[in-house]
This record gives C-alpha cells, structure tokens and sequence, in this order.
C-alpha cells in the first residue's frame, strides 16, 4: 500500500527551496535563478521500512513573512522544510519566531529546518555572522548544488512520516 506525504518547503526568496528539491527529485542543479511564482509540485517516491511512499513536494515562493503564505498552501502538510541561506543573515534573523509560529498553527506537522548554500561558506566573509544561537536550530546543513545532506535530509523526513 502506497501512503502519500505533502511536504511543504518555505523561507525567504533566493535560498535555495526549488534547488534543494531538484536535486532530491532529479540530482540535478541548475545555475539558472527563477523566482517560483505561487506553488510548484513535485513527486519523488520512496521505498522506507518496507513501504512505498510517494513524497508530495510542494515549492512555495519565497517570503520573508509567512502570514503572507495562502494558508490553502499549508493545510494537510505531514512536514515544512523551512530553508535559510547560510550566507545571509537577513534569511534567518526571524528564523526562530517563525519556525514557533508554525509549530503553534500546525502542532502535529514536523519541521525540520536547513541551512542551505554549505557549498558557499568559503567564500564569503562570515566573520559578522553569528551562527551559534542558528546553528542549535538546525537540522541539517545542505547544498543544493553539491547534493550534500539532501538524500539524508528526505530520507530521514519519510522515515519519520512513515513511523
């Protein structure tokens, strides 16, 4: 028996939602920016603990408040995914009152929350950046681009929708 999962991906513009799921879907990556308009679906199935399982991969625009979401969008979620760029503070900084705000409005619905762009943390100056308070926070650190902790990331999320 083939169970389905809606998982919807959020976080401000630019950090890497419609990558980060490109990359699990297809294994591909593309330097081509499109800004998503709305929602974009995906599917990828699964095979987890002896069940099939068929991954709903919603792609929400990006939004630095997420009141201004269509609650339509949310409604019925297993999971959000709420995606940050490590490389901008600016896509964090109300990372915690958000990520409480979900929990408080979907209490049943897991969140996991990953840092994006690991590949990039080399080149930019992070010395402003304080990611210690972040850091306890997040669950997986990522790159979209190198594929890095995005099997694990999906696998580990279907693992726990299907316990």
């Amino acid at each position: 028996m083939k169970v389905s999962k809606k998982i919807v991906l959020l976080g401000h513009y630019g950090v890497g939602k419609t990558s980060i799921i490109r990359q699990f879907v297809t294994n591909e990556f593309s330097t081509n920016y499109q800004v998503t308009i709305g929602v974009h679906i995906l599917k990828k199935e699964l095979h987890i603990k002896h069940k099939d399982i068929s991954l709903i991969l919603w792609d929400i625009e990006g939004t630095n408040d997420l009141e201004l979401i269509r609650s339509a969008y949310l409604l019925g979620s297993h999971a959000f995914i709420f995606a940050y760029d490590l490389c901008r503070p600016n896509t964090y900084n109300q990372l915690l009152k958000q990520i409480e705000s979900l929990k408080q409005k979907y209490p049943k619905t897991i969140c996991k929350v990953v840092g994006n762009k690991l590949d990039l943390i080399d080149t930019v100056d992070t010395t402003s950046i304080d990611y210690k308070t972040i850091l306890e926070h997040t669950d997986y650190l990522t790159s979209a681009k190198t594929g890095e902790n995005i099997e694990r990331l999906f696998n580990d999320l279907a693992t726990n929708l299907v316990l």
